[in-house]
């Protein structure tokens, strides 16, 4: 995996948008709500950060180059400090779990209105 993989397993999930928040992070969100965060920054010490069920998040967190995410491991966030730290298929599963978990915990009206809609990008710095 890569962040164009990454990127575009994102993207491909109904209703994600993108953004760049915090000068060099690339965040996608459903509803509003962030569900996976990656950086430009070749040289930040994570390349992707989601958010996983606390028995998955305690799993993954025994792995090498896979830690809880800085400012989010109380709500069960994991950062990857390398983008091979796990196979390609598990990682995209991943993805699509965080998504999962952000999108069930949104109001039912919002997740109907996200429906099957297609990705869309939104640009703007926070």
């Amino acid at each position: 995996m890569n962040l164009d993989v990454a990127r575009r397993r994102c993207l491909s999930l109904p209703g994600a948008t993108e953004t760049v928040q915090w000068g060099d992070h690339l965040v996608f969100k459903v509803g509003g709500k962030m569900f996976a965060v990656t950086s430009f920054d070749e040289a930040a010490p994570h390349v992707l950060s989601l958010k996983c069920a606390p028995e998955v998040f305690g799993e993954l967190i025994e792995q090498e180059d896979i830690v809880p995410a800085p400012y989010m491991a109380r709500a069960s966030w994991v950062a990857f400090s390398r983008w091979d730290a796990l196979p390609s298929s598990e990682m995209k599963r991943l993805i699509a779990d965080s998504y999962r978990l952000i999108r069930e915990k949104l109001p039912k009206k919002t997740q109907a209105q996200i429906g099957e809609a297609p990705a869309r990008k939104i640009r703007r710095g926070a």
